[in-house]
């Protein structure tokens, strides 16, 4: 979808109306009438891209594979699409939350919820990691879910900026060394 690679690429704010029909191929009232406002758009843009990535991932990675090695693959899987990107867009979710205001607590809610489902996920894979042995670890789940967490969206923000392997594997080493699990060699 173009519009999401532009919302991708720039963010919410920073894309116009105009750069949308533009890059559509619409006219302002055919945008409008197609979906409504800007913010309509960008949230269909936003849920499809989830859809593919992030959603698609866990459901992949969970249903495929014992919980440690989900855990390991979705963090490995993220790095090498993080550094695969020729734009270092990074993550759309978390360069959303970014861009989150206390203008907008709908907005935040929303974007709280989805990084709420990513650690729902960690947390799941935790606690199963521990009832099997695959996991160890001296925090409670909640809390290591919540570690993992905050290491991801910092790799995802450094991506953009500093779209360096050696950086980004090490940023999410440690949250994973905590659970007893490390990534792979790249």
């Amino acid at each position: 979808m173009a519009a999401q690679q532009l919302f991708w690429a720039k963010g919410y704010q920073a894309t116009s109306t105009r750069e949308l029909t533009q890059t559509m191929g619409l006219t302002q009232p055919s945008l409008y009438n197609a979906f409504g406002d800007k913010r309509s758009l960008f949230l269909r843009s936003l849920d499809d891209y989830l859809d593919r990535t992030m959603r698609a991932r866990i459901q992949r990675h969970e249903s495929s594979l014992p919980p440690g090695r989900a855990l390991v693959a979705y963090i490995a899987e993220s790095i090498s699409l993080s550094l695969a990107d020729p734009q270092h867009r990074g993550c759309m979710l978390i360069n959303v939350a970014l861009e989150a205001s206390e203008d907008d607590p709908e907005f935040k809610a929303l974007i709280a919820t989805e990084l709420g489902h990513l650690r729902a996920f960690f947390e799941r894979c935790i606690r199963a990691g521990i009832a099997s042995g695959e996991v160890v670890t001296a925090l409670a789940p909640e809390e290591a879910s919540a570690q993992l967490l905050a290491s991801h969206c910092g790799m995802r923000v450094l991506a953009r900026v500093m779209p360096d392997g050696v950086l980004l594997r090490a940023t999410l080493s440690p949250a994973l060394a905590m659970l007893g699990l490390t990534l792979p060699d790249s």
